[in-house]
């Protein structure tokens, strides 16, 4: 594993997510490196961790009832990628649909790459993946694109206050029989 930069620490956005993290208790391991961790390939090979085993943060925004935009934070395991339907109706928000850019570090306080699940300058919805419960501890970011932190699935589900709940467009063993039904009569004959 190649070594974390010194110094992690200084950084404001970095600073934040360390305080957010005090508050309930926690005190965290950040890293830094020099290369990018923004990609969950780049933080897996940064960390020496299965892909599985980074977090993504990525942002999604509904309609607010004030006209503006609702922001919810998908933790989704490096592996799986969301299913907006099925994030649409775990949220109950069926216009739901991915941030920009912009919109993500407007709503955050982060920028993409470097969106920590906890810390930002308003509570957030939080929904996080089942999947990151496999590992004992998994990697998120930590409010820079070079800057993660090892957690177990469990803590971080507490400092961020998340709900789990299947969001993913990963096939699980449970969703196979529906997946694989034989074909009917009239599709065999097709």
């Amino acid at each position: 594993m190649p070594e974390s930069s010194p110094d992690s620490t200084t950084h404001p956005a970095i600073r934040r997510v360390l305080e957010a993290a005090a508050r309930k208790g926690v005190s965290l391991d950040i890293r830094t490196f020099e290369q990018s961790t923004h990609t969950a390939a780049e933080a897996a090979a940064a960390v020496g961790a299965d892909l599985g085993q980074i977090v993504k943060s990525l942002v999604f925004v509904a309609p607010s009832d004030d006209g503006g935009l609702e922001p919810i934070l998908c933790l989704v395991s490096g592996r799986n990628r969301v299913d907006l339907a099925r994030l649409a109706a775990v949220t109950g928000e069926p216009d739901i649909r991915r941030a920009t850019a912009k919109e993500a570090n407007d709503l955050t306080g982060f920028v993409i790459g470097g969106i920590p699940p906890f810390g930002h300058p308003k509570p957030i919805r939080v929904i996080m993946d089942p999947d990151l419960g496999r590992y004992p501890v998994v990697w998120a970011a930590a409010g820079t694109p070079s800057a993660v932190f090892p957690v177990p699935p469990a803590s971080l589900r507490l400092l961020a206050n998340a709900v789990v709940a299947p969001i993913t467009e990963e096939t699980r063993p449970a969703d196979e029989g529906l997946t694989s039904r034989p074909p009917t009569t009239q599709n065999a004959s097709a």
